[in-house]
């Protein structure tokens, strides 16, 4: 059993995500100040205020779940809390950050002339992203994978490393800056669909079983009183429950998106439809439309 440290709130600082938070920020600025002029196409805006707002608010959820008190009770006393501290790695930062990059910047990283290649699009594809996401995420759940990354440091931040990796290749065909990597709506749709049905097999194996899966977080110090069994037991309906309603927003938004777009198209068709050509007038259709009233034509 671990042997956890029963001063639950004890400050413990975290000075590698304070560097990283700090790095994510100049990093920014050096975006900003210096790359953007040499590489920035004319006509292109080096950053938005939905761009600034979206990093800043991105960043700001990734300190808030890497430092303390989420990450040092998510990793020692409540499984759950680990389960919300995922959450916020995988749901929330990478759609943010991605919706962060302007075109321009998406371009310069994935090749220098700004060209999106063949292996861009096979990796980025759909399926391929989802497969490899959703591999991450069960064998990030194994009891020998959470177990080791408690008591090991360096294999710690590197789960972390590859699960947020991992989700920003996820989130790529939904909210990348470039739009030959985006499938249409409704294939965004279907894809957000089929991930919110995958987790259920961890979902499902944290739900149900019975007994401590995870050795370090069996131990006799119960934050909030929460049990072990409670405890897994509400990390499961997170994943499953609050996950895939968190999907099904996503999916809701881009189907109003969807709706919007087939409206406006229809609309712009009607508008635009040609009109009825109008009959040639001749003097025999004149004189027929006489002679059905019962009148005759005017002497010429």
């Amino acid at each position: 059993m671990y042997a956890a440290d029963p001063d639950v709130w004890r400050f413990q600082p975290h000075p590698e995500v304070w560097v990283m938070v700090l790095g994510a920020v100049l990093l920014a600025v050096y975006a900003v100040k210096v790359v953007a002029p040499v590489a920035m196409r004319p006509g292109d805006v080096a950053y938005t205020r939905r761009n600034a707002f979206c990093y800043g608010f991105g960043v700001l959820i990734l300190w808030l779940a890497s430092d303390w008190p989420m990450h040092d009770i998510s990793e020692e006393y409540l499984y759950s809390v680990h389960m919300i501290q995922h959450m916020a790695f995988t749901m929330l930062v990478p759609p943010l950050l991605l919706s962060a990059i302007p075109e321009w910047l998406a371009r310069l990283i994935m090749t220098p002339n700004g060209s999106v290649g063949v292996w861009v699009k096979r990796l980025t594809n759909p399926v391929v992203a989802a497969l490899v996401f959703n591999f991450v995420q069960i064998t990030t759940h194994l009891p020998y994978v959470v177990n080791t990354s408690i008591e090991n440091g360096f294999f710690h931040y590197g789960v972390h490393t590859v699960v947020f990796t991992t989700a920003l290749w996820m989130w790529a065909p939904v909210v990348s800056p470039i739009e030959e990597i985006r499938p249409s709506l409704p294939g965004q749709m279907v894809y957000l669909f089929l991930m919110s049905i995958v987790p259920t097999v961890p979902a499902g194996f944290l739900t149900f079983a019975g007994g401590a899966l995870y050795s370090s977080y069996d131990h006799s110090v119960r934050l909030w009183g929460i049990g072990i069994t409670t405890d897994q037991q509400a990390a499961g309906l997170i994943m499953k429950v609050v996950g895939g309603l968190y999907l099904w927003s996503w999916i809701l938004v881009l189907f109003v998106r969807w709706n919007k777009e087939n409206t406006t198209e229809m609309v712009l068709v009607a508008t635009n439809a040609p009109s009825p050509v109008e009959p040639e007038l001749t003097f025999e259709s004149v004189q027929a439309e006489f002679d059905r009233a019962g009148t005759a034509p005017p002497e010429r």
